[in-house]
């Protein structure tokens, strides 16, 4: 049986991996998932596309979890300054990491139990930014050193 809901967030697509970002209004996803997107055209990432900016679909099926943009934001993103652009877009991921910026529980060294989120019945693995830290080198280096 599958679970749906509708969250307020951004997603990327990394090479395979989905990558769902969460936070307060505020917090940054919109400008994490702008260089995410830039970071292959600097040959930081291999591939990089939008899922979706702002609202986002997520649905747990088969124990995966699946992000889809919200229809009437399909290849919408907000540039802080510049405002909403379009960009080529993927219809959906399969989420493999979890970024939740503003964390108030990020820490040095994460305790397991922080390192997965529980998103629409599936456990995700996640990684907590705290507040005021550059949420990019830390998503690079997850990316770069998880198999």
């Amino acid at each position: 049986m599958a679970v749906d809901s509708t969250i307020h967030a951004s997603a990327v697509l990394a090479g395979s991996k989905g990558i769902l970002i969460r936070g307060p209004s505020g917090s940054g996803k919109s400008l994490l998932a702008w260089h995410l997107i830039n970071a292959s055209s600097q040959g930081l990432l291999p591939f990089t596309r939008l899922v979706g900016d702002d609202r986002l679909q997520v649905t747990g099926q088969s124990g995966r979890l699946l992000v889809r943009p919200a229809q009437a934001l399909s290849g919408l993103i907000e540039i802080h300054g510049l405002g909403i652009r379009r960009l080529p877009f993927e219809s959906v991921a399969v989420v493999a990491w979890v970024v939740d910026l503003g964390a108030p529980d990020a820490a040095r060294l994460p305790a397991g139990e922080l390192t997965t989120a529980l998103i629409a019945e599936v456990k995700v693995t996640r990684l907590p930014v705290a507040a005021g830290m550059a949420a990019l080198p830390m998503v690079l280096a997850a990316l770069g050193t998880t198999p």
